[in-house]
């Protein structure tokens, strides 16, 4: 059996795993990131990496290869890698980064070119002196449109794939775009290598305040106590965007904001909220968790589902989704969307759970809203519910909101809040990209924090009848103005579905200073 069909690693979860593994053990390294000269590699790739490498988190004999298809200089690829580098970044490291990277020009379906680039791996381990018979790892990082994922791992499987070291491929979403198509590339994929080599990735995952949640959940008595049907009300899972698509409307309305963001953010989140506890921090325990509870939700319907697009502020000073050239005029992709879920199992049946996501809002948010039941037989009724916050972005925190009597000789009750921000407790602790966390992860082989492709399967199977009755009917979206909170109505369709009472006490969380 070769080393690339030995399963990546049996051991813990990054929970309880060192973070600088991969560091200490310090087998070579090369990662090659397709699609190189790319907004997302530009963005999120390569700051991620130069942030591991100035962390010493990376392995001290890691090359890193950039590949695309564009013709320029390393001089010009080195340019565009560190154009997305804070203006802080020290020069000296962000040189010595530079001197780990390469840079190799070629087509993604031509065996030719994807030769010439597992020569240059082989040049780069055999200038470095590192044998051929020794430990190695080889990242393949597709930050690359899902029309050539194929394409692209057909020739690094035939051309650049080494058999004699541990081989990672990671995949960027979206992954298919519905369920049929979604399963033909996982058999695409899974002709190729086998499902421990795969990393699709989700940034959502590697998000703090997202993979704190089963710490939250298992470590702390009193939260899982509660955390089931007889004291939950309802959960409610909010992404806010504060722009449109920015000139990219073309590619959006491809897509809309359900496969944009609902079909996998929002529900992997969800996966992780409303899961049983797994057996161990393993990664596949947790992951079969995660599958087990999205096999027992039921399909959306649409008639739980609110559909918005926006259109142009009244001032005409930000223009509506259908003004972006590059949309068809006639367009009725949603940039909105609410829907309510139920989860059929003994933990969570009858709990309604809300998904909402949305472009061109009043403001950039990502949180979850736990909301409990009323208190039975209260002294004090008709007050307002307790709810479990957590604000994974921005401003990164978790607060309960609770009912307590004002200061002073007043008997009026008013609602407070038990807060933990992460600011404000973790001063000194700067919070790492989404990204730089989960390469990390592919680095030391933790597949916890990715979607396995059952996963996947259950998310599409979810959401694909919705998407498809969309679409053949032709169902029209509600327009909600720019920098609104939504279409008309949205916080009335979330009450008459879930019971979510608004509390009747004055009360606004703000952030500790």
């Amino acid at each position: 059996m070769s080393k690339s069909s030995i399963p990546a690693t049996h051991s813990f979860a990054s929970l309880t795993c060192g973070i600088d593994r991969a560091a200490k053990n310090d087998v070579p390294t090369t990662i090659v990131v397709f699609g190189a000269s790319g907004d997302l590699a530009k963005k999120k790739t390569f700051p991620a990496l130069f942030h591991l490498f100035s962390q010493d988190l990376l392995p001290k004999r890691t090359r890193i290869i950039g590949y695309a298809r564009t013709h320029m200089s390393v001089e010009d690829f080195h340019k565009r890698a560190t154009s997305h580098f804070s203006p802080q970044a020290d020069k000296g490291t962000v040189e010595k980064f530079l001197g780990v990277c390469e840079y190799v020009s070629g087509k993604y379906d031509v065996d030719e070119d994807f030769a010439n680039l597992r020569k240059e791996i082989d040049r780069l381990e055999k200038s470095a002196s590192i044998d051929s018979s020794c430990e190695r790892i080889h990242v393949y990082y597709m930050a690359l449109p899902p029309s050539v994922f194929v394409d692209v791992a057909t020739q690094i499987k035939k051309n650049v794939y080494d058999e004699s070291c541990t081989n990672r491929v990671v995949i960027e979403k979206p992954f298919g775009h519905d369920l049929e198509s979604s399963r033909q590339l996982s058999k695409d994929i899974g002709a190729l290598f086998e499902e421990t080599e795969v990393f699709r990735i989700d940034h959502y995952l590697g998000k703090e305040m997202v993979k704190n949640i089963m710490t939250l959940r298992f470590a702390n008595v009193f939260y899982e106590a509660v955390w089931n049907r007889h004291y939950i009300s309802n959960v409610q899972i909010t992404f806010k965007e504060p722009f449109g698509t920015e000139g990219r409307g073309g590619y959006f309305d491809q897509f809309g904001i359900i496969r944009d963001v609902m079909q996998n953010h929002l529900l992997q989140v969800l996966s992780i909220v409303a899961m049983n506890q797994p057996q161990s921090l393993n990664a596949e325990d947790i992951r079969d968790s995660k599958t087990e509870v999205l096999k027992r939700i039921l399909p959306i319907q649409l008639e739980d589902t609110m559909l918005g697009q926006y259109v142009g502020t009244k001032d005409g000073s930000k223009p509506g989704y259908k003004d972006d050239d590059t949309v068809p005029k006639d367009s009725n992709t949603p940039t909105f969307a609410e829907c309510v879920m139920h989860v059929d199992n003994d933990r969570w049946r009858g709990v309604p759970w809300v998904i909402k996501a949305g472009k061109a809002l009043n403001e950039a948010r990502m949180l979850i809203r736990i909301q409990f039941k009323d208190m039975p037989n209260s002294l004090f009724p008709d007050l307002a519910r307790n709810e479990l916050v957590i604000q994974v972005s921005p401003k990164e925190s978790v607060y309960i909101k609770t009912i307590v009597k004002e200061p002073g000789l007043s008997t009026n009750l008013s609602m407070s809040e038990l807060d933990l921000t992460y600011k404000t407790r973790y001063h000194d602790i700067k919070i790492p990209d989404a990204y730089a966390t989960l390469i990390l992860d592919v680095l030391n082989g933790d597949h916890s924090n990715f979607v396995r492709s059952d996963e996947l399967d259950e998310a599409w199977r979810i959401f694909t009848p919705l998407l498809h009755q969309i679409e053949s009917e032709n169902i029209e979206p509600h327009p909600y103005e720019y920098g609104s909170r939504g279409p008309e109505g949205v916080y009335q369709f979330v009450e008459e579905r879930t019971g979510y009472k608004r509390t009747n006490l004055e009360y606004h969380w703000e952030a500790p200073q």
